[in-house]
């Protein structure tokens, strides 16, 4: 004005709702539906590579296609999200006239539906984009929890409580060969399994058994176990009964059985009761006997679950 005072651009008229017509809602391009096209191609390739890699995540691929299908997927999922903050999102600036800083209720109520309805109508615009978008992270969220369920791991059932040696089984080391009472001499070590099972990969994981010759003489290790290991032939699970790591290192002077993971030792000649190291209990140890052709072969299975101890355990 010519006096030289600022025009009182001051209003109590609460802003209004915002609608899809509204100006200020307008997009910042020319051609918005043929870039809402390109930013949903983006997001069904990206959800198509989320998918891709779930999948080969579940049939174990190699690392370098996991690699790339999620790299993809987030690439274009976040390229197609960010095109559409861009493109298609008001961009201002915006000016509206100053109202009176002091609100009554219902004006700040007002206010506050104002801004709500206003997310709301640049979201209700884009449907297909929000539900591309939506489905894309809907499909992430359930694939990266794959990694936390498998690295978890099934559950053990009754997978260790049941092995495969039997009455009469034969002991055969990873080649098929059978062991026989000249095979070792005292002092050394061999992993067995029940004959027919080596080649198992499956079995092998419950039926990998350690066998030493600890001395020429039959060697009773606990009360009741008198005839377990003949001429110093004796078995146990190697499985250690921390962990489940393989327990295949042999001290021979002190007689111990070691686990290279976490240094359990297991004295052989006392039952592998653990002398040292954080596993829980004795090494399931595996009756043996010599047939008539000199051959080793099981007495009977394993009398306890083999392995770690897991809370559906029912036996010590």
């Amino acid at each position: 004005m010519s006096d030289g005072h600022h025009e009182d651009m001051t209003t109590d008229e609460p802003p209004p709702v915002a609608s899809i017509d509204d100006p200020h809602m307008r997009e910042a391009v020319g051609n918005p539906r043929r870039v809402e096209n390109a930013i949903a191609l983006n997001m069904v390739l990206g959800i198509a590579g989320v998918a891709v890699f779930g999948a080969a995540y579940v049939q174990n691929w190699k690392p370098w296609a996991l690699g790339v299908s999620l790299g993809l997927g987030l690439f274009f999922l976040g390229f197609g999200l960010s095109a559409w903050g861009k493109y298609l999102m008001p961009q201002g600036p915006f000016s509206e006239a100053r109202h009176a800083l002091h609100s009554a209720k219902a004006e700040r109520e007002a206010i506050s539906a104002a801004l709500v309805e206003r997310t709301g109508v640049v979201i209700r615009r884009r449907k297909m984009l929000g539900g591309l978008l939506g489905t894309g992270l809907g499909i992430f969220g359930i694939v990266a929890v794959f990694p936390l369920l498998r690295s978890l791991g099934p559950l053990p059932g009754l997978t260790l409580t049941k092995t495969n040696w039997r009455r009469g089984s034969l002991l055969v080391d990873a080649d098929g060969r059978a062991i026989h009472r000249d095979t070792l001499d005292p002092g050394g070590i061999v992993t067995v399994f029940p004959a027919g099972y080596e080649s198992d990969i499956q079995s092998q994981a419950v039926d990998q058994t350690v066998l030493v010759r600890a001395q020429t003489t039959d060697l009773v290790t606990e009360n009741g176990r008198g005839n377990w290991a003949p001429e110093g032939y004796v078995a146990y699970s190697k499985l250690c009964t921390h962990a489940g790591c393989p327990v295949g290192l042999y001290e021979r002077q002190l007689r111990l059985l070691v686990c290279p993971c976490h240094q359990s030792m297991f004295r052989i000649d006392d039952g592998a009761v653990p002398e040292f190291g954080p596993a829980p209990r004795p090494l399931p140890q595996l009756p043996l006997y010599i047939d008539s052709l000199g051959f080793l072969r099981a007495q009977a299975p394993y009398d306890q679950p083999v392995g770690p101890g897991y809370w559906e355990r029912t036996t010590t």
